[in-house]
């Protein structure tokens, strides 16, 4: 579990893949460098949260570490698409005594969207961003998190028709997490707000049994008999 609080922006050192193999078989691994502190208490096994995706650190040096990539990684996220040199968000897995500062962020990216514009106003930053799977506004609501490249952030607005939720980035945000360096086109990680989620798959399943529903319907018409009355 994490927070959405980036402690450190890293540099992609490598990303492996054996030429008999393509993206999405066995066999890719990334190396990041530049890491810093965030590999103080870091430990073989440990997961790391690299722009919004939950992985296991397989190997570590003094200053970076390395983490394989399964194929459903590469399909849900843009880690596949990173070359040498690249930025990367990084935030070590929540302790129990970790002041709380972000929301619940589970590492587990629902999907991918592109940057598609960039306002600045004053010294802050616009973003609209456009989900590749445009089902995903669903979760998406004014006010509510969702995490973009492993970053906490709240929703301004959201477009349906249009397929776009926007976002402000204020100064210190823009100094420590990677998004600012992104340009209109470029792709981010999305996941959205686990609680969201959850709340629809509960009530999805109890308004489809039927005694349920019968009950729900009973009590909709028993309401509007006594506001009738």
């Amino acid at each position: 579990m994490f927070t959405g609080i980036v402690e450190k922006i890293g540099t992609v050192l490598e990303l492996t893949t054996p030429e008999s193999v393509q993206f999405g078989d066995q066999g890719v691994s990334l190396t990041v460098g530049d890491v810093g502190e965030v590999l103080t208490d870091a430990r073989l096994g440990d997961s790391m949260c690299i722009n919004g995706t939950c992985l296991t650190i397989t190997d570590m040096e003094q200053d970076s570490f390395t983490v394989g990539l399964s194929p459903e990684t590469l399909r849900r996220t843009n880690l596949g698409v990173l070359k040498k040199g690249d930025k990367v968000n990084l935030e070590r897995a929540m302790g129990v005594s970790t002041r709380f500062g972000g929301h619940f962020v589970q590492g587990h990216v629902d999907g991918t969207g592109k940057i598609v514009e960039k306002i600045p106003e004053g010294n802050s930053l616009w973003l609209h961003i456009a989900p590749t799977d445009k089902d995903m506004l669903r979760h998406i609501v004014p006010k509510g998190y969702i995490t973009v490249d492993g970053t906490s952030l709240t929703v301004c607005d959201v477009n349906d028709d249009e397929g776009w939720f926007s976002l402000m980035l204020v100064v210190y945000t823009q100094s420590h997490v990677i998004l600012p360096l992104k340009n209109v086109g470029e792709s981010v990680n999305l996941e959205v707000d686990m609680l969201g989620k959850y709340v629809e798959r509960i009530v999805d399943h109890t308004l489809r049994g039927e005694k349920t529903r019968e009950t729900i319907e009973t009590m909709v018409r028993r309401t509007l008999h006594s506001s009738a009355n």
